[in-house]
């Protein structure tokens, strides 16, 4: 599925997957737990098999997990006994036994082994956590193009931008609009995410949005297609310098930001500020193709995994950017923005401007387990191109810039202001 670079707290979406065994009729509690244990342990040794065969990853199940059997240190007969031993205490004491899902408990199982390797980025994801995974990354997904903000005080949720050319500004929808109603449901009392998720759907399907706009109630009718997300933003600031801000580095966004290069070239750009902020990170793919239109010939990004083999990304040069260049990072830029600022500075191609980055400098692999289920498993460290690993340190900017809030003028930018005046003193104005 392609690699990815992610911070911690990226993705928080959740659900539910698989069951164990049960008996025709139903049976008891205790018998339903009892089958219930044995098929929590067939579940995670085939989900384990299934990640063996894979990722072609039998020495890491091998020596970590069966070579404890063998030692005597655990069996597979004792974690039945102990997960059969539990159960029977929970049907006989539990408060809520009534509330069991016993398939979020085989989740629970799945997750918490992972949680359990201690590292914050190896993490299980389930059915319904897999597909937004894979919305996230590809930067697609089958909806109307519109962003929606929740307000906290009264749990109204608003639309704050319409898509260009999208299903929705097609069918009327504005930034401001209101939203009580979608499909006959009621909004209030919803959550945004549930909100979202009913104007989700199939790509043709109609949805119809009930809005309130300046006081008067509405009804729009817009068919949903697949959408884009922009995660690119530009425009020519003064004096010729180009602007360009990347949200993230999904499939979608090398194509984006290469049309963003070759229109503000088309407007005689003389020179550039390229904006990660915020930035958490994405396809490693993504971010190395795009300073493939920025970096001289030489390596990108380097990886070594945990035998020592070690891989290179690398740039012909053919697409170098010659002309003043900064990049703007704060401490929330991770992962692939600290490859696409490590090399800029590395290769001295640009400035950084801001503040020391997130310090993300290990790389997770996603694993298809075989049950519309992945696994996001770190499986390597990556090096900029001068060999510096930034795990758990960051990129230090060339220039310190601690963003600074004006109340008087809340769309002030003060760390941008130096970035354009960084580019500026490049260029002798």
């Amino acid at each position: 599925m392609g690699q990815k670079f992610e911070p911690e707290n990226e993705l928080n979406e959740d659900g539910t997957d698989g069951a164990a065994d049960m008996p025709a009729d139903g049976g008891s509690a205790y018998s339903r737990r009892r089958e219930f244990g044995r098929g929590v342990l067939t579940g995670v040794l085939a989900s384990l098999l299934v990640l063996c065969c894979i990722w072609a990853a039998w020495t890491f199940v091998g020596s970590r997990l069966f070579s404890s059997y063998a030692s005597g240190t655990v069996s597979e007969r004792d974690i039945d006994q102990k997960l059969n031993l539990i159960n029977a205490l929970v049907d006989r004491y539990y408060l809520y036994d009534d509330e069991i899902d016993e398939d979020k408990l085989i989740e629970g199982i799945y997750s918490g082994y992972t949680e359990a390797l201690g590292d914050p980025y190896t993490t299980y994801y389930d059915e319904e956590d897999t597909q937004a995974l894979m919305e996230s990354t590809s930067g697609e997904f089958s909806g109307i193009g519109a962003t929606m903000s929740q307000s906290i005080q009264d749990g109204t949720i608003t639309v704050t931008s319409v898509y260009a050319d999208s299903p929705a500004e097609e069918a009327g929808l504005q930034e401001g609009d209101i939203l009580y109603q979608i499909d006959g449901r009621e909004v209030a009392g919803e959550s945004l995410e549930t909100v979202v998720s009913w104007v989700k759907g199939e790509t043709g399907t109609e949805v119809k949005l009930g809005i309130t706009r300046d006081g008067e109630k509405l009804e729009l009718t817009a068919v949903r297609d697949t959408i884009q997300v922009q995660t690119v933003e530009y425009e020519m600031k003064e004096d010729g310098i180009g602007y360009i801000r990347v949200s993230e580095f999904d499939t979608v966004t090398y194509e984006q930001f290469q049309t963003a290069l070759e229109d503000l070239e088309s407007q005689e750009m003389k020179g550039l500020v390229i904006d990660l902020r915020n930035n958490p990170g994405g396809n490693l793919s993504t971010v190395t193709d795009m300073l493939k239109l920025l970096l001289p010939e030489g390596t990108i990004v380097s990886t070594k995994d945990k035998n020592g083999n070690t891989e290179e990304i690398t740039c012909d040069g053919e697409h170098e950017f010659t002309k003043p260049l900064a990049v703007l990072v704060n401490q929330n830029s991770a992962s692939a923005s600290e490859i696409f600022s490590g090399a800029v500075q590395d290769y001295g191609t640009g400035v950084i401007v801001g503040t020391t980055t997130y310090g993300k400098g290990v790389v997770q692999q996603l694993m298809d387990l075989g049950d519309g289920t992945c696994l996001k498993l770190t499986i390597a460290e990556y090096y900029t191109p001068s060999g510096r690993s930034i795990n758990g340190t960051g990129v230090e900017p060339d220039v310190e810039v601690q963003y600074i809030y004006d109340e008087n003028n809340p769309e002030a930018d003060n760390q941008l202001d130096k970035a354009l005046e960084v580019v500026g003193e490049q260029l002798g104005q």
